[in-house]
């Protein structure tokens, strides 16, 4: 729901200011329609039908998994393709993974969003749409910006929405925002968000070249910068900050690779989450005995590792698959410079 025009729409026809709460109190428990909220006038319920559109987004597939991921695309009212996902882990965890653009213009080699054409950020209320979309089919209470686009190159809107979500149920210490390291809006996120808001860098190579190749930003705003915004956080924040690294065979998944790693990291500072690789047509995943050797050498280094359980694959719903546009298909060079 467009919340601006909602306030906007209410004040013109002179209704009294807490209507709006009445609303979004309505729609952060699950409310399907206006006709639901029964502490509205029935005259009322019929204008906002008329004149404010239920949803900022329009569904027009989904699909669930095998082990009861779902995987929804939506489109904007103007038009613009946008998935978002819902997990469910057997602990009780509902997790929603919610996109901040249509898109994503940073173009990481490994990740099918990047090879989708850039549409543009979506509004707070259209990254809040999609959790309230999973929002009205079960109780969520965890939460990730980790689907479509860079969060950090719409800083605002993403921060908008994450203050919104704990009336969904889902607190602040249970929300995750990602960036790849676009640093404007990293030092925003450090400087500026008191709540407890937890950090995610996707990082994927500690060689410089390397990284580059695979994540091109990092020739804009290179590691070493993005990681001293990482051990600022940590310290005015006291929460670790999460390292995801996506497992490519052959490119960043040696014993070198984890030594490197390992070199760049304080144990103190960081965890990483080694995410076995998700076929979108542009490498080729780590093996079972890569993964494990690479984590052994983290382990040496006191450095905290767990490997991702991966969900939805099956639905291309998993970390690096989503886009609402075909595939790529596999470049003729797999494997990183070493």
């Amino acid at each position: 729901m467009d919340l601006v025009l909602l306030e906007r729409t209410l004040s013109d026809h002179e209704e009294p200011a807490y209507r709006a709460r009445q609303v979004w109190e309505w729609m952060a428990r699950g409310a399907a329609s206006y006709a639901n909220m029964t502490t509205l006038p029935k005259r009322l319920r019929v204008l906002l039908e008329e004149e404010v559109p239920f949803s900022t987004l329009e569904v027009v597939t989904e699909r669930e998994s095998r082990d009861g991921t779902v995987k929804t695309l939506f489109r904007t009212l103007d038009g613009h393709p946008v998935e978002a996902v819902l997990m469910r882990y057997r602990d009780g965890r509902r997790s929603i993974c919610l996109s901040s653009q249509s898109g994503c213009p940073l173009t990481c080699t490994f990740c099918a969003t990047g090879a989708m054409r850039f549409g543009r950020n979506l509004s707070a209320s259209e990254i809040v749409d999609q959790a309230l979309h999973f929002r009205r089919r079960e109780l969520v209470n965890h939460a990730v910006y980790m689907g479509m686009g860079e969060p950090f190159l719409n800083v605002d809107n993403v921060l908008e929405s994450a203050r919104l979500l704990p009336d969904l149920g889902v607190t602040h210490r249970r929300t995750t925002i990602s960036t790849v390291g676009w640093l404007p809006g990293l030092r925003r996120f450090v400087d500026e968000v008191a709540q407890p808001i937890r950090l995610a860098l996707s990082l994927h190579a500690a060689d410089p070249a390397k990284r580059s190749e695979l994540m091109p930003v990092n020739d804009r705003y290179p590691l070493g910068d993005v990681l001293a915004e990482c051990r600022r956080y940590f310290e005015l924040r006291r929460r670790k900050v999460f390292v995801e690294y996506v497992m490519l065979a052959g490119t960043n998944d040696s014993q070198a690779d984890a030594r490197a790693l390992a070199a760049v990291l304080d144990a103190r500072v960081f965890k990483v989450n080694l995410i076995p690789y998700n076929p979108t047509g542009m490498y080729d995943g780590s093996s079972r005995h890569a993964i494990n050797a690479f984590k052994t050498v983290l382990d040496r280094a006191r450095i905290p590792a767990t490997v991702r359980l991966t969900r939805g694959r099956d639905i291309d719903a998993a970390c690096g698959q989503l886009a609402a546009a075909p595939r790529p298909s596999k470049p003729e060079r797999l494997a990183v410079g070493r």
